[in-house]
């Protein structure tokens, strides 16, 4: 199995993971706090995570461009602002709906790679995404006709959109940022990348909650217990998402990376003891089938 496909399995499930700790910190933080425990424990393990492979692992650090800070800074803004709007979707009802919506970052990240990136891809390919994308509607509920209505004129549809769009937009500022870099190999484009995106994001953050909700910084290290998983997860996640980026079409990894509903069904199926409904099975199979397509032929 190619690396790159590993990669995305394994950010995938520790994203969902990281998307759980966070949701147990909504009642404590705000959406930017919950956001900001995201960057602030992730960033020093990202550090290490480039000393490591410096020091340890023999690697040579690549040459910065101002092409790698322009894309690196464009992704980490974006992810700022989608992981907030994902955030607030916590406290909506319709939050699934919200999240399929969000999903759409596929379709989304195709479009943007020919536009910014210059990469297309073949029929075949474009045709895997769409199944994956079918499947994510169908574990959704979309197709009942009360979650219709709900989903496209309401708020969760909107920010949900606004989310994947941000997304995909991140997710192309961030293969930008490692294909930049000048030399090194795969592991050490993405290692350093996340370092500087995380040290970014962790930056602009600090200063927005400085001025806007001062409070937030101490008490999102007040629960430091819990949000310091957050950022091993999702630093960890977020170095599995920059390998893959560094390797293959973002919109390939973003189309795998949907294995994230079928995780979280599995999930509440396993732990939970729920049931798993014919729509959300019909889900994970056009999901899993999808994934295989892409696979198998690699646009």
């Amino acid at each position: 199995m190619s690396v790159w496909i590993i990669a995305s399995l394994a950010a995938a499930f520790l994203q969902n993971l990281r998307f759980v700790l966070q949701k147990s910190l909504k009642s404590r933080l705000s959406t930017l706090g919950v956001t900001f425990s995201r960057f602030i424990f992730a960033a020093p393990f990202a550090a290490a995570l480039v000393a490591g492979l410096v020091w340890f692992g023999g690697y040579s650090m690549p040459g910065m461009t101002p092409a790698f800070f322009l894309y690196a800074s464009i992704g980490g803004v974006a992810q700022i602002v989608a992981t907030a709007l994902l955030v607030a979707l916590f406290s909506l009802r319709n939050f699934a709906v919200g999240i399929a919506y969000s999903k759409t970052e596929t379709i989304a990240t195709v479009a943007l790679s020919a536009v910014i990136l210059g990469e297309g891809m073949g029929l075949l390919a474009l045709l895997a995404i769409l199944v994956t994308l079918a499947g994510v509607v169908l574990m959704s509920g979309l197709p009942r006709i009360g979650n219709v209505r709900a989903g496209l004129f309401g708020a969760p549809a909107l920010i949900g959109i606004s989310s994947g769009g941000l997304f995909a937009l991140a997710s192309i500022g961030y293969r930008g940022a490692s294909l930049s870099l000048e030399g090194g190999g795969y592991l050490i484009r993405a290692a350093l990348t996340l370092a500087f995106v995380t040290a970014f994001q962790t930056l602009i953050m600090a200063l927005w909650l400085a001025l806007r909700e001062p409070g937030q910084m101490r008490a999102v290290l007040g629960v430091w217990r819990i949000a310091i998983w957050v950022g091993i997860a999702g630093m960890l996640g977020s170095f599995g998402w920059f390998i893959a980026f560094t390797l293959q079409h973002a919109a390939y990894v973003k189309a795998v990376g949907q294995v994230e509903l079928v995780f979280s069904v599995l999930a509440s199926w396993l732990f939970f003891r729920e049931r798993i409904t014919r729509l959300e099975m019909a889900g994970i199979t056009l999901i899993a089938g999808g994934i295989v397509l892409l696979v198998l032929v690699p646009g």
